[in-house]
């Protein structure tokens, strides 16, 4: 493992970024406060919000209520993945690296699974939505979309964090006042639209439904937010990092499932983008051409983060397993192969994209909420920030190889949840587990997942205080050079 205590080359910023899975010491924090609500104000900004306004009105709900599941939903996930992103600028490192706290050197290895499944799952269904969306849209051949949209991402992805902060704030600064112009449209009447009352209403089973897709959405983001946050200074308040990432990241979600769900009730869109396309045309003849393209552009940016924090994913998975030094060729390499992988999974997957969406964000949900709730209660309640930052790259260190805690708490969050699963179908197979039937198949299964995580990591954690683990990880200061453990 490469020493995290690199110096700075004082050449300025590279080309394509240097940093891997190593920390990043004080001297080389260059990021910006103020770009972290843009970043994800945009990495919501795009078409696979827009389907999820699909799934309350697909299920009969009413579109007032899917407004209020909606901002509900949102408003949860977008919490636990703001807090997270104030580890960043303290730890200086990426998510599931500090992840080793809790489920140790190697443990970490069951939640980087579920996270790397997390980031191929969601661009998997972004390379489905784009193909699909520009094919109804413009006409354009799906398959040629799905490989430019590929290409393109795990390029982005290679340049690295400060060209994704870029590329990012470009596209925000473009597609903001053409979103701003058609969604007054919208409002005034210019769209049209309209829809029979009688066929909407309320459901516990599409309120939920819609709830628990929301929270997902923004709760994947969690195993990733400080990977963008890493570059902050040390000194930059948490509660300013939390705001700017709730803000951002909640305001454009609820903004773009919203108008998602009028158009699939007002226009009976069946495709996000080219529901999009048609209200904007509507209301100013071609505003609809460039909302669309400007979305999709927005989305195929989205699937260059999620290939970064997937190479990151992945080199820390190999390192966990056995040291390597996370040098630039080893994550292009990574985030080639990762490439690769997804486009060919899309290639093989017949379901609609709206089918896509929903499947996707509901396994999300289920497999990251137990990894939330365990790293959220580790790092604000047990440790309150503390870490010994040289331990986490060395099996040896405090945290041990395998954290009995956190892999206990994630089993027991886990298995906890599978009675009250409420599966969507997934080829020819689906799940309804026995308490969720006994609920009429209303889905709470990853808020009983989170209860129970949270209060087993607490009860195993109790034990930690007071050992010689407490002492140490105050000392170390996250700012301070330290020596290589390898």
């Amino acid at each position: 493992m490469s020493s995290p205590s690199t110096p700075a080359t004082g050449a300025g910023v590279p080309l394509i970024e240097a940093k891997s899975i190593d920390w990043v010491p004080a001297n080389e924090r260059h990021g910006k406060l103020w770009h972290q609500a843009p970043l994800w104000f945009l990495g919501n900004f795009q078409y696979f919000s827009i389907p999820i306004g699909f799934i309350g009105p697909s299920l009969g709900l009413s579109l007032g209520w899917t407004v209020v599941a909606s901002i509900l939903g949102i408003g949860v996930g977008t919490i636990f993945m703001a807090f997270h992103a104030s580890q960043g600028p303290t730890m200086g490192l990426p998510q599931l690296i500090q992840s080793r706290a809790q489920f140790g050197y190697r443990g970490v290895i069951v939640p980087l699974l579920a996270t790397l499944f997390t980031y191929l799952a969601f661009n998997v269904a972004d390379t489905i939505l784009l193909g699909e969306g520009l094919s109804s849209s413009f006409g354009w051949n799906a398959t040629a979309v799905a490989v430019v949209a590929t290409v393109a991402a795990a390029a982005l992805a290679i340049f690295g964090h400060d060209w994704l902060h870029r590329a990012f704030r470009i596209l925000l600064y473009i597609s903001l006042p053409i979103m701003i112009v058609l969604t007054i449209g919208v409002i005034a009447g210019g769209a049209h639209g309209s829809w029979d009352p009688s066929q909407y209403g309320f459901s516990w089973v599409a309120f939920m439904a819609q709830f628990a897709a929301c929270a997902a959405y923004n709760i994947t983001y969690a195993p990733y937010v400080s990977d963008y946050s890493r570059y902050l200074p040390t000194t930059t308040p948490a509660r300013k990092v939390i705001a700017a990432v709730f803000f951002g990241a909640s305001s454009s979600a609820i903004w773009l499932i919203v108008l998602g769900a009028w158009l699939a009730i007002a226009l009976g869109a069946t495709d996000g983008l080219a529901g999009l396309q048609l209200a904007g045309n509507t209301v100013i003849p071609h505003l609809g051409d460039a909302a669309a393209l400007l979305s999709a552009l927005a989305l195929a940016a989205t699937m260059g983060m999620n290939a970064y924090g997937g190479a990151l994913t992945v080199l820390t998975t190999i390192d966990s397993v056995r040291p390597i030094k996370p040098k630039t060729p080893s994550r292009v390499t990574t985030i080639l192969v990762l490439a690769v992988v997804w486009y060919a999974v899309a290639a093989t997957v017949s379901t609609g994209a709206v089918a896509t969406v929903f499947s996707a964000l509901t396994l999300m949900l289920y497999v990251l909420v137990p990894w939330t709730a365990t790293n959220l209660v580790d790092y604000f309640i047990v440790r309150r920030g503390h870490y010994a930052i040289a331990d986490l790259f060395t099996p040896d260190g405090i945290y041990g190889a395998w954290g009995w805690r956190g892999l206990t708490a994630f089993g027991a969050g886990l298995l906890a949840e599978i009675p009250f699963m409420v599966l969507p179908t997934i080829g020819d197979w689906s799940y309804t587990g026995p308490m969720a039937e006994l609920l009429g198949g209303v889905d709470i299964a990853w808020l009983v997942g989170l209860v129970v995580t949270s209060v087993v990591y607490l009860l195993a954690s109790r034990s930690l205080r007071g050992t010689e683990e407490t002492p140490h990880a105050a000392l170390t200061d996250p700012s301070a050079p330290v020596t290589d453990p390898a």
